[in-house]
């Protein structure tokens, strides 16, 4: 049938060639004569007319899984394959589609984001039109086939209220949160992936009055904020020659020549991390998100990603700064069921000349 709907294809692209005619109205018109044709199709005219609209107007054999709202991630090892998560769950789909096929779906996507990828950049990321998150590796960095993901995001933000809804967070939570961002108390939440990082980030934001000029920086578009006086930012890959390369470091200090009254970090990595400090260390309020197991291993990690930006950057200088900058971790999980919610909220502090992180409990979160 994949040979069916892209015969279908091409008639409609050379109609609309041909003829200057609107991509849907050569569809239509590329089908009936197939019918025409072969007028045992007719059962099929509607599969046929949603597969080759996918082929036209989307994303082929991964629309219907784009499309499905229920779907979180979709990712492809090998042709033939494709693996999605629902609920936090894994699931796994036999479809039919070769190694081209998949070759020409991700050069689609990548048509209108200026991203390249080939055997001098094997690797990129990038935002599709819908937000989704998109990264695909090829080989020889893969064994044979080319590997994609595709991290999907709600079309909604959702809010703390929401995820008191869903039990995701409790009311006092939700309520002593809510405070600590608008007071200017910087929050990191951390988590391993798929726990909810991004989502309860954009909650936070949701909080903040209008009034506030938040710039935001990340390796791909995730963020979203409605309502707000707000400039995204992403960093962009080098070109063929090797230039034009902007990094997130280069992002958080271009950030501050623009006004903020919050920085936001999508995801700490890397050295990154140090101009983060600074900024907060000069009493601009942020967030961000960071990969880890704890809050205290969060906090842990913190202080170790800030080294990487030099020999003569030192523990007895980012330690006490951690300290001192970060107020909240928030560290979310997503357990075996696939619910996510948040497992700790903790304060951190310098007691003594170390750095202390303890957990406040759901009681003294109205405190």
């Amino acid at each position: 049938m994949s040979s069916i709907v892209e015969k279908i294809g091409s008639k409609a692209r050379l109609l609309a060639h041909e003829n200057s005619l609107p991509a849907d109205q050569a569809l239509e018109l590329a089908l009936d004569e197939l019918i025409e044709a072969d007028p045992a199709l007719v059962s099929q005219e509607s599969w046929l007319a949603t597969r080759a609209s996918n082929e036209l107007f989307g994303f082929g054999f991964l629309q219907d899984f784009l499309s499905d709202d229920g779907i979180e991630e979709v990712w492809i090892n090998r042709p033939g394959e494709i693996h999605c998560a629902r609920g936090g769950r894994p699931e796994k789909y036999s479809v039919e589609f070769t190694d081209d096929q998949l070759r020409n779906v991700i050069e689609r996507m990548l048509r209108s984001t200026g991203r390249r990828l080939d055997r001098s950049s094997p690797f990129v990321d990038a935002s599709l039109p819908d937000g989704s998150r998109l990264h695909v590796v090829i080989p020889d960095i893969t064994r044979q086939h080319w590997s994609l993901n595709i991290r999907k995001f709600p079309k909604r933000i959702i809010s703390l209220a929401d995820l008191v809804v869903r039990g995701a967070i409790s009311e006092n939570q939700a309520h002593f949160l809510s405070q600590a961002v608008r007071v200017g108390q910087n929050i990191l939440v951390s988590g391993a992936t798929q726990s909810g990082k991004t989502t309860m980030l954009c909650a936070l934001l949701a909080e903040l009055p209008v009034s506030e000029r938040i710039i935001s920086v990340e390796e791909t578009f995730e963020i979203r904020i409605q309502g707000a006086d707000w400039v995204a930012m992403q960093t962009r890959q080098s070109n063929l020659e090797g230039v034009g390369e902007v990094s997130l470091r280069r992002l958080v200090k271009e950030s501050l020549r623009m006004r903020p009254t919050r920085l936001v970090v999508g995801e700490v990595r890397e050295a990154e991390s140090l101009d983060l400090l600074i900024a907060l260390n000069s009493g601009l309020p942020g967030l961000c998100t960071i990969h880890a197991n704890s809050a205290a291993e969060a906090i842990s990690k913190l202080c170790t990603l800030p080294l990487l930006a030099g020999q003569n950057i030192t523990s007895s200088f980012v330690d006490p700064t951690v300290a001192n900058c970060i107020q909240l971790v928030v560290h979310c999980e997503l357990a075996s069921s696939g619910a996510r919610s948040v497992r700790e909220i903790s304060r951190v502090e310098w007691v003594s000349g170390d750095i202390k992180v303890s957990k406040i409990e759901a009681t003294d979160a109205l405190a």
